[in-house]
């Protein structure tokens, strides 16, 4: 079943992509072409200088730059209800329209949370008005995450529930996983888990190995979070479930997960972009604002398990985990300051840049693990082809730019990867048949 998306009307667009390189890899197209949209879908894809211009069409030179097929975030944190102040729904829709994304899934441990069929219905219905890319809602697995009831998962699938997840925390307790995995056939929708065992990870504030005894933190130790993908994976085993792991982020959880999919349990995977390109090695800096997440940054050996597992399908898709905090939240000592980063609006560049450029992964798989993200929770990946909705991304592979330096559209500034220097950078985004986001520099093609 197809999974239904909220977002606020906009005007299909009609557009003559020209003299762009197409890249999809669901396709097939990797070469120099023309493409036409009308009325929001692709009507045609022609050898360059051969499509004529149909009356009130923009005529778009887009030369020097990619279309790709736009991504799909199945991870990002929108704090909307409760702490607006670091993120709501347009402001949170309007950055991953800047970062390329033509859809988003928003997580439910928010002020409410969303566990009850009211707020994810007032959800919806603020996304209506104003999500500027579509956007679907996950519920809770219990009640407020506290890990003890269930919540009503047939009634909010049925109000619109993407998926289940406690993301935030782990659903400790190996019964009430159990429990969901069977309400799961109820509700008919996947369960998204944060893999993390608290006895583990006790008052761990970054990864456990040289770099915490340096610092003289106390450590998580990856062993925390792959022996939990075990268990769930055998409960999911057991209950003829499906799961989808988040933000994985060890050498011994790629393992466990390839092992699981040996066994012909129904598992997916994603790695988010700091997870890939980082490690605890940049904790040294002491920058929480950039640095502090959970699952933390991890060594060296597990950064390349993760690359090698994106490469090979055990890591089926990128997922940011973008998550906004206020500045004052994030300007305390390390052990104090709240986790998570943003990573909207520097997913694909990030991934371009430590990856692509140096030639450890090609372009076409980045492409293909940033459009997938949505596939597990019934969202098809876009296409670019003939009678596809258009959703489109215009990048500019040789564009380099200083992240912050010329602001950031989310509220947020808590981003892994400012100050840095990256290259490739989002021009136009088309999403769900409009436009959704054009760089201020990106100049407007004459209308016909």
């Amino acid at each position: 079943m197809t999974a239904i998306l909220d977002r606020k009307d906009a005007p299909p667009a009609d557009l003559l992509i020209r003299s762009a390189h197409v890249l999809d890899p669901r396709t097939g197209i990797d070469a120099p072409r023309d493409v036409l949209v009308c009325g929001g879908e692709i009507a045609e894809i022609a050898e360059l200088g051969s499509i004529d211009l149909p009356g009130g069409c923009e005529d778009l030179d887009a030369s020097g730059l990619h279309a790709l097929p736009a991504f799909v975030d199945p991870h990002v944190h929108l704090r909307t209800p409760g702490r607006e102040d670091e993120e709501d729904i347009a402001s949170g829709t309007r950055s991953a329209a800047a970062g390329g994304f033509c859809a988003i899934l928003a997580m439910p441990n928010t002020d409410p949370v969303v566990s009850t069929e009211p707020v994810l219905s007032s959800l919806r219905e603020r996304a209506r008005s104003e999500a500027h890319v579509p956007v679907g809602f996950l519920a809770s697995i219990t009640r407020d995450l506290a890990g003890e009831d269930l919540t009503e998962m047939a009634e909010l699938a049925d109000a619109g529930a993407i998926a289940f997840t406690d993301d935030g925390v782990p659903v400790h307790d190996s019964n009430v996983l159990r429990q969901a995995l069977q309400y799961q056939r109820l509700a008919g929708k996947v369960l998204a888990l944060h893999e993390e065992d608290p006895s583990l990870s006790g008052a761990g504030v970054m990864h456990e190995g040289e770099v915490s005894a340096v610092l003289g933190m106390e450590g998580v130790p990856s062993l925390s979070e792959s022996l939990m993908i075990a268990r769930d994976a055998a409960l999911a085993k057991y209950e003829d479930g499906t799961i989808h792991v988040q933000h994985v982020s060890a050498r011994e959880s790629v393992e466990a997960i390839a092992a699981a999919k040996a066994d012909g349990i129904r598992i997916t995977a994603e790695a988010s972009p700091h997870h890939l390109c980082l490690t605890h090695e940049d904790v040294r800096e002491l920058d929480p604002a950039r640095f502090k997440m959970n699952p933390p940054l991890r060594s060296e050996d597990d950064r390349q398990a993760l690359i090698e597992g994106l490469k090979d399908g055990t890591l089926d898709c990128i997922a940011t985990d973008h998550a906004p905090h206020s500045r004052e939240e994030k300007e305390q000592p390390w052990e104090a300051a709240p986790n998570g980063v943003t990573g909207l609006e520097t997913s694909f560049a990030a991934a371009h840049t430590t990856l692509v450029l140096p030639r450890v992964v090609d372009l076409a798989t980045i492409v293909e693990r940033m459009t997938s993200g949505g596939e597990t929770f019934g969202i098809p990946a876009p296409r670019i082809e003939p009678g596809a909705e258009a959703s489109i991304v215009l990048v500019d592979l040789a564009a380099e730019w200083q992240v912050g330096d010329a602001g950031y559209e989310s509220r947020s500034s808590n981003c892994a990867f400012a100050g840095r220097t990256l290259t490739g950078r989002v021009r136009m985004t088309v999403a769900a048949g409009g436009v959704a986001y054009r760089e201020r520099s990106f100049a407007i093609g004459a209308v016909a």
